[in-house]
């Protein structure tokens, strides 16, 4: 019996645990943590963006679609600037094997419709939105070899400059632009929860969107590399994260800048990759993470680069009463915000710490089912004394007692007769 007793207080002790554990991930902390996901908890896997550590993805052909910086994992997602939407399903050391799943109906359709508008709507899109954006970077050490002799410079990385470059082009259309400049090496898979403070601290301005802007690490710098209005431009890749159980806003938002983008720059956005993770993405819709070029491309390609993106920012969130409405695609059912998940989980492991703690100070189910059952009973006392049942024809307390007093005294009840007999001649 005792050692019956001892087991029940253990397993009260193991909810107990369990239950604040995870509850600290899910409640007061949300916003200076990012989405927990088991997937996040156990990553171990290399940091995104190192040199000489990337994957190439091929089709079911064999053909290279993408070559990344990142290690790729089965349900990772890749979209085309022309549509084309890959899963892939397989990875085996350096080369993950995807799917072709079909073209994107939302990328077709943003594509069609930006590319009809204008030179005058956009035009006026541009001098007419008002908002603030701001800009960050979680790797602050990446740098670009040709220009600045190294790929990796602590604290004071050349995607400084290139950043610069997005603020700048944004601040020369009068907008503003936050742009925060704190470090957060090194370089590794704590980099995105430290720069998640930064991130966070920029939300106070309300802004319309926010950038994470970095570069890749492949070693051939003809991947990105192109000439766009006579410029040598390293080309856009944007990231989207899948863990993210937002996800599906921000996936918009970043098929929307590739068709805008591309329709003022053709080719200027290369792809959207949906890798695991999450890039403090879930703190608002329109958040992105930007690769400009990679190591092996000069600073000078990835800033113009850059701010050729930058030019369709305005265009997509313009607010200008005249600015004409994106189409609405029909998005895949199942998606969520996921605030009542959020909130399920927290109710469902209150109700988890609750049972924990009723074990513990109970000592056995038995004594768990009584003080549940009392509970009850108080519960149906504090709502107040369930009303008498009545007969037909009854009314409250009153007639309860008249009935009882006529069942008593025989003479008392000829006289109610005798009354009942002159309100029914009234």
């Amino acid at each position: 019996m005792k050692s019956k007793r001892i087991f029940i207080i253990l397993l009260g002790m193991l909810l107990v645990v369990a239950g604040v554990s995870l509850l600290y991930h899910l409640s007061d902390n949300f916003f200076l943590k990012p989405a927990f996901t088991t997937a996040g908890f156990f990553n171990k896997e290399t940091p995104d963006h190192l040199v000489g550590k990337y994957t190439t993805i091929v089709d079911e052909q064999g053909s290279a679609i993408s070559v990344m910086a990142r290690v790729a994992s089965s349900g990772d997602e890749l979209y085309t600037s022309e549509g084309r939407h890959y899963r892939v399903e397989r990875v085996q050391g350096d080369k993950a094997e995807a799917k072709f799943i079909g073209m994107d109906s939302q990328i077709l359709a943003y594509n069609e419709f930006y590319a009809g508008l204008s030179v005058a709507v956009v035009k006026n899109l541009v001098e007419k939105s008002q908002g603030t954006f701001a800009v960050y970077h979680t790797h602050t050490d990446e740098s670009y070899v040709p220009t600045d002799g190294s790929d990796s410079i602590p604290f004071k990385g050349g995607i400084y400059q290139v950043g610069k470059s997005m603020v700048d082009k944004l601040q020369g259309k009068n907008l503003q632009v936050n742009y925060d400049q704190t470090p957060h090496d090194p370089h590794d898979n704590n980099a995105y929860t430290r720069s998640r403070r930064t991130a966070t601290s920029l939300m106070k301005a309300n802004p319309s969107a926010i950038f994470d802007v970095h570069r890749d690490g492949v070693p051939d710098p003809s991947y990105y590399r192109t000439t766009i209005d006579g410029k040598n431009v390293a080309k856009i890749r944007l990231v989207v994260g899948r863990e993210n159980p937002r996800m599906s806003a921000n996936m918009d938002f970043a098929k929307q800048m590739m068709a805008s983008a591309n329709s003022l720059h053709p080719k200027v956005v290369k792809e959207i990759f949906v890798g695991k993770g999450d890039y403090n993405q879930d703190l608002m819709p329109t958040a992105l993470l930007i690769e400009a070029g990679t190591h092996t491309n000069t600073r000078e390609e990835a800033a113009a680069g850059v701010s050729m993106f930058s030019e369709a920012i305005p265009v997509v969130l313009g607010v200008s009463p005249s600015a004409p409405a994106a189409p609405t695609v029909k998005r895949p059912a199942g998606t969520t915000t996921g605030a009542w998940k959020a909130l399920g989980w927290i109710l469902g492991l209150t109700v988890v710490v609750g049972l924990g703690f009723l074990l513990i100070s109970s000592g056995s189910l038995d004594n768990v089912k009584k003080r549940l059952s009392g509970f009850g009973r108080e519960f149906s006392s504090f709502l107040g004394p369930r009303p008498a049942a009545r007969k037909p024809g009854e009314r409250g307390t009153k007639a309860v007692l008249e009935k009882l007093e006529i069942d008593k005294n025989p003479a008392a009840n000829e006289v109610l007769k005798e009354r009942k007999d002159d309100l029914t001649k009234d």
